[in-house]
């Protein structure tokens, strides 16, 4: 089916005078168990299809959507797409379209059991983690989706580029008379994820911080779990790109080259890494090099399209989004290095700190020196003498990343990391010193 649609893309395009033609076709079918009050309340799916042209003409590029792909919805699509890109104006930056896309090669991404997940598989899973929690007196609330997605664009010079992927999602609170906890996980298969240890993580949680404590504002040792890690790094890395570079307008201009993080902070983008998911070429249908973002908390590499290289004299590192677009790039699969050491051994070894489960409502206070604020939620616990001594009353905090990751302490093992802030990366907990909370919030 694929390759007819395609070739009515050009035959249609061709009928027009226009060669230069690049179609993506998408499909995803997802399905949603959703629950709240120990109960199941909703199940959902849906399957969607979108076909998505961009023809090139004269230097004029734009693109038309659409989700009929039948013949008369193909065409009137084309025909768009055409009289679009008729009307806008040349871009003297634009390329052609690409010729050779060398150094494809597929990732294991899609698995069977996960597409063929039914809603009473779903239903099962939730069931064992509501239990759980309704064991210790708390209710349960949250998700657990399955999805599958298909992505493949293919252009009029010969380029073809594919994408299958399968994705399973479980996230949970347990809430308590005056505290909660939380716990999320994502995987390709969704036989990695393990609601019942979730379930168990967040009751837990519930329970280890009932009745909170007050502690004063100001700066603390923390051990960010690797949800609150995700949630708050993550906020950085769509100012990789070259093109926000370029335009002046990201925190690392006049630092690439330089040493900006602590010795102990080495972050790639790496599309092939086991625990990533998405597809290994970009919006254009070129490869995904591995970068190395950061060596040991020196500014290395930026993620660099086709257009921003040819700009500059770099070479491209597949991190394109499809075109147009006002982003250009950026890295989307973020891996940041661990080490050996577990977050319960960073409980031993505390004398003092704070254990943070995950953050929420982050906004930025200075994009230059990438300054954030936000708050704390859902399990957030004094540590004294080697143990959870207690639950506390949630902070905010006014943090800025680059004092944070130059301060880092110490860093467990990096596994897959699921937030509710940005999208899923391998990351590590981080042991940090002198994180700053400004005031107790009063949730």
């Amino acid at each position: 089916m694929q390759d007819d649609v395609f070739q009515q893309v050009f035959d249609a395009a061709r009928a027009q005078g226009v060669t230069e033609v690049e179609a993506i076709l998408t499909g995803e079918t997802q399905a949603l168990t959703r629950f709240a009050n120990n109960a199941i309340h909703q199940n959902v799916a849906e399957r969607a299809a979108n076909l998505s042209i961009r023809p090139v003409i004269d230097g004029r590029t734009a693109r038309a959507t659409t989700n009929r792909l039948d013949t008369a919805g193909i065409r009137a699509a084309v025909a768009e797409a055409i009289a679009i890109t008729r009307l806008t104006e040349p871009d003297p930056e634009l390329l052609p379209l690409v010729t050779q896309a060398t150094g494809l090669c597929a990732v294991e991404r899609f698995f069977p059991q996960t597409a063929a997940a039914t809603p009473a598989h779903r239903a099962e899973a939730v069931a064992e983690a509501i239990a759980i929690v309704e064991s210790q007196s708390q209710t349960a609330a949250g998700i657990y989706s399955t999805a599958e997605s298909e992505f493949t664009l293919c252009n009029s010079r010969g380029v073809r580029a594919a994408h299958r992927e399968t994705m399973a999602r479980f996230s949970i609170t347990a809430m308590a008379a005056d505290s909660s906890g939380w716990a999320k996980a994502s995987a390709c298969d969704h036989r990695a994820i393990s609601q019942r240890a979730l379930a168990e993580s967040a009751a837990r949680k519930a329970a280890q911080s009932r009745a909170p404590r007050e502690l004063p504002p100001g700066r603390y040792t923390v051990i960010l779990e690797p949800a609150a890690v995700l949630d708050l790094v993550g906020q950085m890395f769509l100012e990789f790109p070259a093109t926000a570079v370029r335009d002046g307008r990201s925190f690392l201009n006049d630092r690439i080259g330089k040493k900006l993080f602590g010795e102990n902070v080495t972050i790639h983008d790496d599309a092939r890494h086991p625990d990533q998911s998405g597809a290994p070429f970009d919006g254009e249908g070129v490869p995904r090099r591995r970068l190395m973002l950061a060596d040991r908390g020196g500014i290395r590499e930026i993620a660099c399209s086709r257009q921003t290289a040819a700009q500059t004299g770099a070479e491209p590192t597949g991190h394109g989004f499809p075109l147009p677009n006002e982003m250009g790039e950026a890295p989307v699969n973020i891996v940041i290095a661990g080490s050996e050491t577990s977050v319960e051994q960073m409980i031993a070894a505390a004398d003092q700190a704070i254990l943070v489960t995950r953050l929420w409502y982050i906004r930025e206070v200075d994009p230059y020196e990438k300054i954030f604020t936000g708050m704390t939620r859902d399990g957030t616990f004094l540590v004294e003498r080697g143990e959870i001594a207690a639950g506390v009353r949630n902070f905010r905090f006014n943090q800025g990343l680059i004092e944070m990751l130059s301060h880092v302490e110490q860093l467990s093992p990096a596994v897959r990391a699921s937030g509710e802030e940005t999208y899923d990366m391998v990351v590590p907990a981080m042991q940090v010193a002198g994180f700053h909370f400004t005031e107790v919030t009063r949730f």
